[in-house]
């Protein structure tokens, strides 16, 4: 599905990956295999991270949400380890708990003006 854009939302226990062009969205729940809710360091979250990370392979446009650290850890994982991944990471803005419909339409909004920026027919 390299066509994709992608949204996800994120906390230490799970992550919310939707997936979407003009005409599809799929989703995915992957859950933290972690007992610890809120952990200090992304390492703790290694298993996790990877998880997440090989949800989006191939995915061209990565938009991380979530309401803490999470995200951000997940982005500095990447960095280090799904180097591919972390290349694609557009942008990472904190959110509440959303459905995942509202989190498609907070990404086709955001992408829609990044996608501009870059001619991306796409979205139109």
């Amino acid at each position: 599905m390299t066509t994709f854009h992608a949204v996800v939302w994120m906390d230490h226990s799970e992550a919310h990956v939707v997936m979407f062009d003009r005409d599809h969205v799929e989703a995915q729940k992957i859950k933290s295999r972690s007992h610890h809710k809120h952990q200090g360091k992304g390492d703790d979250n290694s298993v996790f991270f990877a998880d997440v990370a090989k949800a989006l392979v191939g995915t061209r446009e990565v938009l991380l949400t979530g309401p803490g650290l999470a995200r951000n850890q997940f982005r500095e994982w990447c960095t280090g380890h799904m180097v591919a991944v972390a290349a694609n990471i557009v942008d990472s803005i904190s959110a509440d708990h959303p459905t995942d419909a509202q989190l498609v339409a907070q990404a086709r909004q955001y992408f829609k003006k990044f996608d501009n920026m870059a001619a991306d027919p796409s979205m139109a």
